[in-house]
């Protein structure tokens, strides 16, 4: 199933500076029971969202209506825990592009890059940056930029280039999946069983 492409983006940001985020809170387990990807973005940090009676917490940013945005920050070790790859169906979900920290867990970022969902890896330096635009402007913007592997904070004009596995790059700038990426390839394939 082909995802959507990824080479370019211009947003706001949803800052949640927590850091060690496991995929618990991002989606708890008993809302796993779905084997298709759509709808786990109402549960997204449910129990930091909701009260018990499902009610909205006001004090939470997804609750903050003056934050929005396709990009996701969050504090260091983002995705730690279980290998759930509903997590990086639920940002997605969300609405969410991007996901920015200064560490993902490793299957989670491999869960993220194969649903159309960016983890972009950066310094602490750089994360702290984000926080503190952010904070003095809740319309911060940041550009990431695929194709040139770059992520700039537009309020300070920083800038820093990110680690991306050159397949999964390729697959996000065209919309591949795994199957998409070989039929890709299908005249390349055809002309060495010819040989």
């Amino acid at each position: 199933m082909a995802t959507k492409t990824f080479k370019h983006l211009v947003s706001s940001v949803v800052p949640v500076n927590i850091e060690n985020i496991d995929t618990d809170q991002i989606i708890p387990a008993r809302f796993l029971k779905a084997t298709t990807r759509e709808g786990f973005g109402n549960n997204l940090f449910r129990d930091w969202r909701f009260d018990e009676q499902g009610q909205p917490k006001s004090d939470f940013i997804l609750n903050d209506p003056t934050y929005s945005g396709k990009i996701l920050v969050a504090g260091k070790n983002f995705g730690c825990g279980s290998s759930r790859e509903h997590a990086a169906w639920a940002i997605s979900d969300a609405g969410f592009d991007v996901v920015v920290s200064s560490f993902f867990a490793d299957i989670f970022k491999g869960n993220a890059l194969n649903n159309g969902l960016l983890p972009v890896q950066v310094s602490d330096a750089f994360l702290a940056g984000i926080f503190d635009a952010v904070a003095n402007d809740a319309a911060a913007e940041l550009e990431v930029d695929l194709e040139k592997q770059i992520i700039k904070n537009l309020s300070t004009g920083e800038e820093e280039s990110f680690e991306i596995n050159p397949y999964k790059k390729a697959c996000l700038i065209n919309g591949y999946d795994d199957i998409d990426f070989i039929l890709s390839h299908k005249e390349q394939i055809e002309a060495f069983e010819l040989r």
